[in-house]
């Protein structure tokens, strides 16, 4: 595998050559500062582009489209990365050398006229994205906001996160907002996508088995349209406001068999080892499958849970415990959960515990290489993140001790607990 950045005035081009796959994706990422009421536009306008194209003005000849390409997938997707909101277009097609010469171009040209040939709509003085297209992205986006508010599990995690921080980034839902879609029209959807096309800082992804010069040339040729001037992007880590010493609890109702706890921790002054390596370790160890602490303890000993996990979010300096349970054990689970956080700090649990977090760690990392699209991943994440490359990572997981684990628990504090309360 061979990897290669070249950079623009205008955006960077990543190029990973590898003969694993018989396809090739491509990835575009537009990325710009977090604002609220954008992450509403940028959905709409990943929905809105991705319906059709000036060439193919509906989604079944978008389809027919494909289907000639080889059966071409593509896809757009909005999403949150700490401090930035990354929209991102993706292509998979199949290398040519299972196909036909021409076809690497042909599925490119593809992509870039669902970035930069939209189905528009002009008179005189105005632009906008046809009235038909806008409508049906408005209302497959409503359908998504309503139904991210009755799943639960989802809709639990969300409320924790806008009581733990009310107006921050990481309050923020990342499938948008009623409010703001119904202020939304076809015309300020252009505008908006016009500023998207002049402002956002790109990152262009290629994976395969791809000649260098000429995937280079072909994406000059087809994003020539990108106007914006290339420029540096600050660091996507949040680190917490303030660490709350006693903690708040919040409670809610509906109508649901079973009660919801969320329990969210703040992690106060991380170090960088920490943060990328020794979090991980301690994650798992604590609520990160059967052998886990949580599991053992709230779901097998005590039988109080359906479900419970701990994550940990390095990009939010924060962890959160998800469990599923009956509202009348909610004290005594709480109890538990607090139990095992103190036994962590501690340091009660074994070297064992360290080689088996380890293990699970190095394993996902050799399943990185299985996928173009975890792969594109680790790329991404060095670009933005600053991630360490995958030999990396194996050396450094491996040097976490259990010091380590106990040094970092004394950093994490539990800020808010959160309770949606089924029958």
């Amino acid at each position: 595998m061979k990897y290669k950045k070249m950079s623009t005035y205008s955006y960077n081009l990543h190029v990973i050559k590898t003969d694993k796959f018989k396809t090739v994706t491509v990835k575009v990422n537009f990325k710009r500062k977090l604002v609220k009421n954008e992450i509403t536009y940028r959905n709409m306008i990943i929905n809105t582009l991705c319906e059709s194209t000036l060439e193919y003005p509906t989604k079944r000849l978008m389809t027919i489209a494909t289907e000639n390409l080889y059966d071409l997938y593509y896809k757009g997707m909005n999403y949150i990365s700490g401090k930035y909101n990354i929209m991102s277009f993706d292509v998979t097609f199949l290398n040519e050398e299972y196909t036909e010469k021409g076809m690497l171009d042909k599925s490119i040209k593809f992509l870039s006229d669902i970035i930069f040939k939209p189905n528009i709509e002009k008179n005189k003085t105005k632009i906008k994205f046809k009235e038909e297209n806008f409508n049906l992205a408005y209302n497959l986006l409503k359908d998504n906001i309503i139904s991210s508010k009755e799943n639960p599990d989802n809709y639990s995690r969300i409320r924790m996160l806008e009581n733990m921080e009310p107006n921050s980034f990481l309050s923020y839902r990342s499938c948008g907002y009623l409010e703001d879609l119904e202020k939304l029209d076809s015309l300020k959807l252009y505008k908006y996508y016009e500023s998207i096309l002049n402002s956002d800082i790109i990152d262009i992804f290629v994976i395969g088995n791809v000649n260098e010069r000429h995937i280079k040339k072909v994406i000059e040729e087809n994003f020539s349209s990108i106007k914006t001037f290339k420029k540096p992007s600050e660091s996507h880590f949040i680190r917490p406001k303030k660490v709350r010493f006693i903690p708040k609890t919040i409670k809610e109702k509906q109508k649901i068999n079973q009660s919801k706890l969320v329990l969210g921790y703040k992690i106060d002054k991380m170090t960088d080892f920490e943060l990328r390596y020794v979090l991980n370790v301690y994650s798992y160890i604590l609520g990160g499958g059967p052998d886990s602490k949580l599991f053992k303890t709230v779901r097998e000993k005590n039988s109080l849970c359906y479900y419970i996990s701990s994550v940990g979010q390095p990009l939010n300096s924060i962890l959160t415990i998800s469990s599923g349970i009956n509202k009348s054990d909610f004290k005594k689970s709480l109890t538990l959960i607090k139990r095992e956080v103190y036994n962590m700090k501690k340091g009660k649990f074994t070297d064992e515990d360290i080689i088996k977090a380890k293990i699970t760690y190095i394993n996902s990392l050799k399943e990185l290489e299985d996928s173009p699209q975890s792969l594109l991943s680790l790329y991404s994440g060095m670009e933005y993140l600053k991630s360490d490359d995958i030999d990396t990572r194996f050396n450094m997981i491996n040097k976490v001790t259990k010091e380590d684990v106990i040094k970092l628990s004394s950093k994490i504090h539990l800020d808010t607990v959160y309770l949606l309360e089924g029958d």
